[in-house]
């Protein structure tokens, strides 16, 4: 899906986007965080900052000098620990005292399969960890954080990273980098766990939301039907991936090239990871199955 033009506001200020709920752009527009990282400011006294961003001091003395009088940030709520959205917390809490809130360290809540991937020597291809974080307060799946006339609801949505959260205020939800209009979120084993991704997606749509307010890009205003495009992408890339082993075995190289035949050649190990997250995925549920470990290099057939 195509980032919608439109979407290009103002670097380092406050946008109100209902009452209650600021939106602050940082200053780190690329391929992977589009325009930049979202930054929100929740509450109208007392104040949760959520995903403080990269670490950048103009985008600290932003987030500060948005405070009105007699505001303040009680909490500071990170959704996880990507170098786009954790870094600048700990800054952020030296000059606020606010304690730093999120559901553990860079590898909380990674999957068995990813960390067995990991100790065998597999290396993240993302947007890179924020290895340092470390909350003062870890949360959990169904916590309430309460603040000054506003609580947000902790939704664990492992996938993107093992410790991502999404966070429900009323029938609001800030989604990060679980579900984004402008892009589908990347997942890149062994940060990225497509089945916990998928299971997390049927868990958001669960529940009825009127907007989704995400790490990057502009708000959803039809989460049902982003989630519902979500969802059918990742199963229409699985219906290919199938049909690509019907034949003959092949690696995750060898699926992304003959899948991907409009794809840059710089741009095809990102698709290859993508495989890879899909071949762990279907190996999990045994549609897939391979004669070696289970690693990027292996070749895979479909199950008899």
């Amino acid at each position: 899906m195509q980032a919608p033009d439109d979407f290009n506001p103002p670097v380092g200020q406050a946008i109100e986007l209902q009452p209650g709920l600021h939106r602050i752009l940082a200053p780190n527009p690329s391929p992977m965080t589009y325009r930049g990282t979202n930054t929100y400011l929740v509450g109208e006294r007392d104040l949760a900052v959520i995903d403080p961003g990269p670490l950048s001091e103009p985008h600290l003395e932003a987030i500060l000098s948005a405070l009105r009088p007699g505001q303040r940030i009680s909490h500071i709520v990170v959704t996880h620990s990507h170098l786009d959205h954790s870094p600048l917390a700990a800054p952020l809490a030296e000059r606020t005292s606010a304690p730093i809130l999120a559901y553990g360290g860079p590898q909380a809540g990674r999957s068995a399969v990813m960390t067995q991937l990991a100790q065998q020597g597999l290396a993240g291809g993302g947007e890179g960890i924020d290895t340092a974080f470390r909350p003062h307060i870890e949360v959990t799946d169904g916590e309430l954080i309460d603040g000054d006339g506003w609580q947000l609801e902790v939704i664990h949505t492992p996938g993107h990273l093992g410790n991502h959260i999404a966070l429900a205020w009323g029938d609001v939800c800030f989604t990060a980098d679980h579900v984004m209009g402008w892009a589908s979120s990347l997942v890149s084993p062994p940060d990225g766990d497509l089945t916990d991704f998928m299971q997390a997606c049927h868990k958001l749509q669960a529940r009825d939301w009127s907007v989704f307010h995400a790490g990057h890009g502009a708000p959803i205003t039809d989460p049902a039907e982003r989630l519902e495009w979500l969802i059918a992408h990742r199963l229409t890339r699985e219906a290919q991936i199938l049909a690509a082993l019907e034949d003959q075995p092949r690696t995750a190289r060898q699926l992304a090239e003959r899948i991907y035949t409009e794809t840059p050649a710089a741009l095809l190990p990102a698709a290859e990871r993508n495989v890879f997250a899909h071949l762990v995925d279907l190996y999990g549920k045994s549609k897939i199955s391979t004669h070696e470990d289970l690693s990027v290099d292996a070749k895979f057939v479909r199950a008899a």
